[in-house]
C-alpha cells in the first residue's frame, strides 16, 4: 500500500530518562527538562521502555510504534524488512548528558541477546561528541594482556581500572562502538548516540556508587564476560572518510556496519542536498549546527527528523552553514 503522497519528514517529542549519572546540561540544546536529573533524551525511539510521539504534520500525536504498524515497509524500507517480523523499528537516536561517568559496561550481539533477553536485540552503536569538558575521556576496549580470567579476577578484587583503555575526546569527535565493546562514557560529555533499537546493557563496574535509595545498581558480570571482545585492544577515536564534495555539500562517512550507515553532511549557506527515498531505507537527519529546512519541516540544532523510506524526493536546504548527521540502512549482501 503506497502512501508516498502522505509521507513527510517526521519530528518527535523526546522521551526523557533520569539515570543517576545525568545532569541539567541538555537545557543548552533547548530541551525542556523536569525538575531533577535528566541523563538521556530519546529523540527517535520505538521501544517498550520508551516511544516518541510525532509532533508535526498530519501524523502528530501518533507514537512511532503505531506508525510502524500502520505504514510498515513504507516507513522503514526493504533493507529493514526483517524488523517487521519482530515489530521493532530498527534504530534508536539519543542525546546523553554524561554529567558523571556511566558504568563500565558492554552490549551483546543479536544472537546472545535473542538467546538471553527475549525479543531484545543486541546493540551496536556510535557516538558523536557535542560537548566535552577539558579533561573529558572515553573508555573503550581493554589494555594489552586482558583475558576473561584475569578480568574476572580484577572485578572481584576491585582492581579493574588497570585493564581499562581510555583516551581524551573533544567536540566533533566520533567513535564507532560495535557490540562486544567494553566501554564507559566518562563525565563532562554530551553525546549523540545512534544505536540499534535495544536497551540491553551489562554492567561490570559502577564506580562503587549507590542510587537514590542508597543501593548499588545491579551488575551483570557473567553475561558481560560472555560477550566482551578481549581482542579489542586500545582502539581510539574513529576517522571520517570523505565521500563527496559538490555544490556546497561535503559528505563524510563516519561509521558503517550491518545495522546502519552514518554520514556527516556539511551544507554551506543557501546550498541544497537533494535525495530520493525509493523504498530501500528510511533516513534520519540530525541538525548539529546551523539551520535547515527539509520540505516544510524546519530544523534548528539540535533536532532530528525521520524521513520515511517511501517518501520519494527530498531536499535539505541550508539557511546558514550547517552540519548534519545522516543515518540510513544498506542492503546486506
Amino acid at each position: 500500500m503506497s502512501k508516498n503522497n502522505k509521507l513527510y519528514p517526521l519530528t518527535f517529542t523526546p522521551v526523557l530518562k533520569d539515570y543517576i549519572w545525568g545532569g541539567r546540561n541538555l537545557t543548552r540544546f533547548g530541551r525542556d527538562l523536569p525538575p531533577g536529573v535528566t541523563a538521556e533524551s530519546w529523540e527517535i525511539a520505538a521501544h517498550k521502555n520508551g516511544t516518541t510521539i510525532v509532533d508535526n504534520g498530519p501524523f502528530a500525536g501518533k507514537a512511532l510504534t503505531t506508525l510502524l504498524e500502520e505504514l510498515g515497509i513504507d516507513l522503514i524500507g526493504r533493507n529493514s524488512a526483517w524488523a517487521m517480523d519482530r515489530g521493532k523499528f530498527p534504530l534508536l537516536i539519543k542525546l546523553l548528558d554524561a554529567n558523571r561517568p556511566l558504568s563500565v559496561q558492554v552490549h551483546p550481539n543479536d544472537a546472545y541477546a535473542l538467546a538471553n533477553e527475549g525479543n531484545e536485540l543486541g546493540k551496536t552503536e556510535m557516538w558523536v561528541v557535542l560537548h566535552a569538558e577539558q579533561e573529558a575521556r572515553l573508555i573503550l576496549g581493554v589494555k594489552p594482556g586482558a583475558t576473561r580470567d584475569n578480568f574476572r579476577q580484577a572485578i572481584l578484587d576491585g582492581q579493574l581500572e588497570p585493564f581499562l583503555h581510555s583516551f581524551p575526546v573533544k567536540a566533533g569527535d566520533h567513535v564507532c562502538v560495535p557490540s562486544g565493546s567494553l566501554h564507559a562514557i566518562m563525565g563532562g560529555l554530551i553525546i549523540v548516540e545512534v544505536l540499534q533499537n535495544s536497551d540491553t546493557t551489562y554492567r561490570v563496574y559502577d564506580w562503587d556508587r549507590v542510587d537514590g535509595d542508597g543501593r548499588p545498581r545491579p551488575l551483570h558480570i557473567e553475561k558481560a564476560l560472555d560477550v566482551i571482545d578481549f581482542n579489542q585492544v586500545e582502539p581510539g577515536v574513529s576517522q571520517a572518510r570523505l565521500v563527496d564534495v559538490s555544490g556546497g555539500v561535503r559528505r563524510s562517512l563516519l561509521c558503517q556496519n550491518r545495522y546502519f550507515v552514518t554520514e556527516r553532511v556539511e551544507i554551506a549557506e543557501d546550498c541544497v542536498f537533494r535525495g530520493k527515498n525509493t523504498g530501500d531505507s528510511f533516513e534520519i537527519w540530525g541538525a548539529l549546527e546551523g539551520s535547515v529546512a527539509i520540505g516544510e519541516t524546519q530544523m534548528e540544532s539540535i533536532r532530528f527528523a525521520l524521513l520515511p523510506a517511501a517518501m520519494g524526493e527530498f531536499a535539505v536546504q541550508a539557511k546558514r552553514d550547517s552540519v548534519l548527521l545522516r543515518t540510513y540502512v544498506v542492503a546486506q549482501g
